[in-house]
């Protein structure tokens, strides 16, 4: 019996209409465009209207990945959808884009893993495909994260804005996704996390106390040795070297945490998707939006071999390695 892979057969994106220039975050917080610029590669961000959802963006790149692979909502088993900024407790935002996009019926369920949301729900699908359980799964990444940001607090509130990115998986003979690695581990919660929630409480504060608290150069030196050993586990899983690999698509969060990857693999930055200078960190959206740009930018084609790879709060870590 023929092995089965999950291949990605359509890409789609989706980012708000308002765009935020470091030189409008001049105005109203103590920063500057070189000081942005440096640390983080981050030119722009694009912020979610008034009124403007996860689940609006979640079901626009959803369409758009949909039509590019040819697949109607009503063909879909399964879908799953990475945030950590859902429209509401429940129904999942899964569910609601289910019903948005005419699709009702199957398997529909959010996974929160912060930044690695997309990469997580990847190998969720992946694992569907592979058992059997499903032929066709709408997979997407998609945030608000900009509805709790403090735009008071200059570490913080420059490196975030909203966005989301949606794949199809289809079971097929052709090799497709040929590894995923998934990864926790919540001792580090206290570097990067959101203090307030329904079970914890709220806090009597602005915006009920919503809030991203990070301690960022820890951050930073956690995530680049993770994804260090990651890489290796992920070409060791997939059984394949690292100059197989034809494009590095990472999470989309600091421009030198991309480079020092990059750097793992001796891979020259010519070979790595980088678009965190036009929407900042997404979390969940990143990867996928990444994807997608790559895609229809013509840059990424068909029997090439991608790394994707994401590191957030948690902390958790995950990767895929797939043939386009």
């Amino acid at each position: 019996m023929a092995q089965i892979y999950a291949r990605i057969t359509g890409t789609g994106s989706a980012l708000p209409e308002r765009v935020v220039t470091n030189a409008d975050l001049e105005k109203i917080v103590d920063t500057s465009d070189e000081w942005i610029r440096t640390r983080t590669g981050i030119q722009q961000r694009h912020i979610a209207a008034d009124g403007e959802t996860t689940g609006d963006l979640a079901t626009l790149a959803a369409q758009r990945a949909l039509e590019a692979a040819g697949v109607k909502a009503s063909e879909l088993d399964l879908i799953v959808l990475g945030t950590t900024t859902p429209d509401i407790i429940f129904p999942s935002t899964a569910c609601l884009v289910q019903h948005r996009l005419g699709a009702n019926g199957c398997a529909a369920f959010d996974v929160n893993a912060a930044c690695s949301g997309f990469v997580y729900a990847l190998g969720v699908a992946d694992k569907f495909i592979r058992s059997g359980q499903s032929k066709k799964v709408l997979v997407i990444g998609a945030e608000t994260l900009t509805r709790m940001v403090d735009w008071n607090e200059r570490e913080t509130c420059v490196l975030f804005g909203d966005g989301a990115g949606a794949v199809v998986l289809e079971a097929s003979e052709e090799p497709g996704i040929f590894a995923t690695c998934l990864h926790a581990d919540g001792g580090f919660k206290h570097l990067l996390y959101n203090p307030v929630g329904v079970s914890a409480g709220f806090k009597d504060e602005p915006n009920h106390g919503v809030r991203i608290n990070m301690s960022g150069r820890e951050v930073f030196k956690v995530a680049v040795k993770t994804l260090d050993s990651l890489v290796d586990e992920t070409l060791q899983a997939a059984g394949m070297e690292a100059s197989q690999i034809d494009w590095l698509i990472p999470h989309q969060a600091n421009l030198r945490i991309i480079e020092a990857t990059a750097k793992r693999l001796n891979m020259p930055m010519e070979q790595v998707i980088v678009t965190v200078d036009k929407h900042a960190n997404t979390s969940s959206g990143s990867v996928p939006l990444a994807l997608d740009f790559a895609v229809r930018s013509g840059k990424v084609k068909r029997g090439q071999n991608l790394l994707l790879e994401a590191f957030g709060g948690g902390f958790t870590w995950a990767s895929a390695l797939l043939r386009y």
